[in-house]
């Protein structure tokens, strides 16, 4: 990213935040981006509130002002590793989705195409490993599974134009399915590409047999995108009332046996 945070209180000059990597816009990218590689990886370790900014900066290996020069918090610091990954791959998104319209030329895409335009940028992120994307998806599987306030307050911005615009598109591919009946899908829909791709720790758990393309982020995207798709697809879930009608007609076994006497 090229955007700053600026933190407020005395300005700390680059002589107190380089110690032995040099001076100069280099060695400051340099140590920016070792600041960044080592949060993501304790913050996958340990979690976000148990991550302390002195775990980080000894994977790091920088001194702590220098975590406050360039990030001031570790608040802002999770930010800066979500933003780093996150904005980008959601604007990969939104552009494949309208790649994929302008193709369509007014007709509605299949389900199946819409879930690719979600998951096809994410293996993309998780193919680049000078990044380190694979660790940022399970990371963000770990942000799902333990939103703290910050984290609540925080991740709805990044994905607030994604639900849109797909919610958009799902609702032109599947115009039978209502409004609530769609958000609740979406929610399931997100929910669980979030999980397949934070890794396959719980998979292991589950199997009793080798699982073939576990750690195969290809392999778990073949699989789930026939998942997804059958599940936007799947027949309504009956209404509550018509549930509980359904059941006031069903005689009590009581009844049917007094009946058969």
């Amino acid at each position: 990213m090229n955007q700053r945070l600026h933190v407020s209180g005395p300005k700390r000059t680059e002589a107190t935040v380089l110690s032995s990597h040099g001076q100069g816009g280099r060695a400051q990218a340099d140590t920016r981006t070792r600041i960044l590689r080592a949060a993501e990886t304790v913050f996958l370790e340990r979690g976000f509130a148990s991550s302390s900014l002195r775990t980080i900066t000894a994977r790091a290996r920088v001194n702590l002002a220098a975590v406050n020069y360039h990030f001031g918090s570790k608040e802002a610091l999770i930010r800066e590793v979500f933003e780093r990954h996150l904005g980008p791959l959601n604007r990969a998104r939104i552009a494949y989705l309208d790649r994929l319209e302008a193709e369509a030329n007014g007709r509605a895409l299949s389900p199946e195409r819409i879930i690719e335009a979600m998951v096809a940028p994410a293996l993309q992120v998780n193919r680049d490993a000078l990044k380190g994307g694979a660790v940022f998806l399970r990371l963000l599987g770990r942000a799902f599974s333990e939103p703290g306030p910050y984290m609540r307050a925080f991740l709805p911005g990044q994905y607030r134009d994604v639900v849109v615009r797909f919610k958009r598109a799902l609702a032109y591919a599947l115009p039978q399915i209502p409004e609530q009946d769609l958000v609740w899908r979406m929610h399931f829909m997100f929910g669980a590409m979030s999980y397949a791709m934070a890794g396959n720790d719980a998979l292991r758990l589950i199997a009793t047999c080798q699982i073939d393309g576990a750690d195969d982020a290809e392999a778990v995207i073949r699989r789930l995108v026939p998942f997804l798709t059958a599940g936007l697809q799947g027949s309504l879930a009956p209404s509550p009332l018509t549930a509980v009608q359904a059941s006031a007609r069903r005689p009590r076994s009581g009844v049917v046996a007094r009946k058969a006497a």
